[in-house]
């Protein structure tokens, strides 16, 4: 019978950090990437049982998780993260594929997002599938904002109900601290790539991202919580064309001097 490792990027997840290493009970082993955490994220993981292995993040997502698929000592390999917890249904698909060892395929899993309590299953944010269980030989990650597997494995998807539940949020302070965060690394990543941004960019975006969400893709299903989070997505992708406009500028502006 084959086995699988657990990997887990974490930083400062005390709160977190023990259900998820709970829900993977079924792998052969745990390893948390810790990115030299303050708290009690690294001690409260050991006692689990986990392995530990200190690594520092700089801001390369991609970077992290192939360094993670090279501490794993098993020939499968499941990545979840910290806010993140495997159900018993997919927990138990999991194992059943790696007791097979077919290592021609990857698989995808559902996440259900929950924001507060709620889970949301409408506004594109179900079954929003992510490549989680592969065979670890020839597999890397790049990206630095929405990190990509590499591999020669056909995906293949599970089926909805087995699906993984995702908390993305600790409240209104730590959403609008990513926002800040990832709407930086996506202007700079479209900067990188060769995109430019004007005014009616500040408009247009914004509005077909929310209208998207909240009309199309069902938003308005979750009530007001599906409400609110087309309104900042709004706010979300203006933020990032903003950033990149000004970017721009400010390079516009060196160029200039130089």
């Amino acid at each position: 019978m084959s086995s699988v490792s657990a990997l887990i990027l974490a930083k400062n997840e005390e709160q977190n950090i023990e259900d998820c290493i709970k829900s993977v009970s079924f792998a052969d082993e745990v390893v948390v990437i810790d990115d030299f955490s303050t708290d009690k994220t690294a001690e409260i993981a050991e006692r689990l049982g986990a392995r530990v292995v200190q690594h520092a993040l700089d801001g390369n997502w991609g970077g992290q998780q192939t360094f993670a698929i090279q501490q794993a000592r098993c020939p499968w390999i499941f990545f979840i993260d910290a806010d993140e917890r495997a159900t018993k249904r997919l927990a138990g698909l999991v194992r059943e594929i790696v007791a097979k060892d077919d290592r021609r395929y990857a698989y995808q899993n559902a996440r259900l997002n929950y924001f507060w309590e709620q889970p949301l299953r409408h506004g594109g944010w179900f079954p929003d599938y992510v490549v989680r269980l592969l065979p670890a030989k020839g597999t890397y990650v790049t990206g630095f904002v929405h990190p990509a597997f590499h591999h020669d494995y056909e995906e293949v998807r599970f089926p909805e109900d087995a699906y993984m539940i995702h908390y993305p949020y600790r409240g209104w302070d730590h959403y609008f601290s990513k926002l800040n965060f990832y709407t930086t690394l996506a202007a700079e990543k479209m900067q990188k790539s060769g995109k430019h941004a004007h005014f009616a960019d500040f408009i247009l975006h914004p509005f077909w991202a929310s209208f998207r969400m909240y009309v199309l893709r069902g938003g308005w299903r979750d009530g007001r919580i599906g409400f609110v989070l087309a309104c900042f997505h709004y706010f979300y992708t203006m933020a990032k064309y903003v950033k990149l406009y000004y970017l721009d500028k400010t390079n516009r502006h060196v160029g200039d001097e130089a």
